[in-house]
């Protein structure tokens, strides 16, 4: 019965609106991500409190968001698209107003629990929905529309919110966001049908705690190790016990007839190829964005909105190529975008080795654009390659198992590039020669900024390193002439 309906739903369906809406429903989602992440001093100065406790509305947002990704694979599978995505829309929205009305640091930090709550359903469903409605030879097109979502959309944040901020007070980022919700649920009232395949899966309350402490154990762990150092308790406690419920998770999905998050989809050898590949991407790409802005403040001075305009044309970069790329990867398959798409990371990440007191403006930006580009040709094609072996009806928990594992591995690599970094820079070794003729606190000075900025080379050759490595797994992706002469 359930198969009937999902053929005559499709049958009626107008793909273009129904994923527009979804694409910018998912984008508006991700945006959050890091909107707030320059308006944390405004915030804390407004509330007064310390600048741990206002970090929990970036932390609480990530956690709350992978832990409901693994979730939507059994919502949906559970209830009709339009429902799915109206309710969890909604939900983001009134996280959106109470954000906006907050008067107490609790209420704004519950608003962004409530928006999480709804944007880490969308992406996994406007993804599930793409591979339902679009045949495989053409999806990396629409999953390229798809890759603007993710990579444009944190990368806009900080400079949308730094240039907000510059007029207004940090309220605006909720009240600008409002109205774009309210019109999309609007749209999407008429644009969305039901087109994924409902199963009715049973409520398993076991796996959804498991799930929700095993995911959420790693990403808080992860997400605090670089700041708070790999053997502290706070890091440690999470990451070891969440790895463990994860364990018992996943074997109890193995066991299960009809389980929250389906592990059986590694089992297609393309697929696990590719998320390694794509975790691997991310983790150089998430960490380059993270690391890039905090020299460019720490050590060179430059406000937050100028960070984040440096990071401008890198996002543009990778929001025209997305779909270009998708179009690319529908002709000739993900290995040809993929292998040059890393040497160019790799070739790019390279040069941000070489780090200095007097790098300009100018060739930071043009490298870290050219960079995107390279990231562009590689990341949603690999991830397309690895979702076109999935059978139907795994959708949604490829889907799910996908966005889950980008979650995670942005998580690690932020973690461990900060790592990297701090570690570089407190076992530097000063030329105490070439201090010569300058005061004890203009040397200290010196010695300070030349171990920070040993330690943001260190971390970048780590990010060069991680780069070169997913070149060489892409070379075991197959051609599209490969894929046609196997089906």
């Amino acid at each position: 019965m359930s198969q009937q309906v999902h053929e005559q739903s499709q049958s009626n369906v107008k793909i273009g609106p129904m994923l527009a809406v979804m694409l910018i429903g998912a984008f508006v989602g991700i945006l959050n991500e890091t909107l707030l992440a320059t308006a944390l001093p405004s915030i804390r100065a407004d509330f007064g409190i310390n600048e741990n406790k206002v970090q929990w509305l970036t932390t609480a947002f990530l956690l709350t968001n992978g832990v409901m990704i693994p979730i939507s694979a059994f919502l949906i599978e559970r209830f009709t698209t339009r429902k799915l995505f109206l309710t969890a829309f909604s939900i983001f929205g009134v996280g959106t107003f109470i954000g906006a009305i907050s008067h107490t640091f609790p209420l704004l930090l519950t608003g962004r629990i409530v928006q999480a709550t709804g944007s880490g359903i969308m992406l996994p469903l406007m993804m599930t929905v793409i591979l339902t409605v679009i045949p495989r030879e053409k999806r990396g097109g629409a999953m390229g529309f798809a890759g603007i979502v993710i990579s444009f959309g944190p990368a806009i944040g900080p400079t949308l919110s730094g240039w907000l901020l510059n007029h207004f007070s940090w309220r605006s980022l909720f009240y600008v966001v409002l109205p774009i919700v309210i019109l999309t649920v609007i749209f999407a009232y008429f644009a969305i049908k039901n087109v994924t395949r409902l199963t009715y899966p049973k409520i398993d309350v076991i796996s959804i705690i498991l799930s929700s402490l095993g995911f959420g154990g790693l990403l808080y762990g992860f997400s605090s190790a670089g700041e708070d150092g790999w053997s502290s308790a706070s890091v440690l406690t999470p990451l070891i016990g969440g790895a463990l419920i994860l364990a018992i998770f996943i074997m109890r999905q193995l066991k299960l007839k009809t389980p929250l998050l389906q592990f059986r989809v590694f089992k297609f050898n393309v697929f696990s190829l590719s998320l390694i590949i794509t975790m691997i991407v991310l983790m150089s790409m998430i960490g380059a964005e993270t690391l890039l802005p905090l020299y460019m403040q720490e050590l060179r001075g430059f406000s937050p909105l100028e960070s984040g305009l440096m990071l401008l044309p890198g996002a543009i970069v990778m929001g025209i190529m997305s779909p270009v790329t998708g179009m690319l990867f529908d002709k000739f398959g993900a290995r040809w975008l993929a292998v040059p798409g890393l040497a160019i990371v790799a070739i790019t990440t390279f040069v941000f080795t070489n780090l200095s007191m007097d790098t300009s403006f100018t060739l930071l930006a043009t490298i870290y654009a050219i960079r995107m580009f390279g990231l562009a040709l590689a990341m949603m094609p690999v991830m397309t390659a690895g979702l076109n072996q999935i059978p139907d009806e795994w959708n949604a928990h490829g889907s799910a198992m996908a966005n889950t594992m980008q979650q995670v591995s942005a998580s690690i690599g932020t973690a461990i590039l900060v790592t990297v970094m701090t570690t570089g820079a407190k076992n530097f070794k000063p030329d105490l020669a070439s201090l010569g003729g300058l005061s004890q606190a203009e040397a200290q000075q010196q010695i300070a900024n030349q171990a920070l900025l040993s330690g943001y080379n260190q971390a970048f050759l780590f990010a060069s390193i991680l780069a070169v490595v997913g070149m060489l797994l892409a070379l075991f992706l197959k051609s599209k002439k490969a894929e046609a002469a196997n089906e």
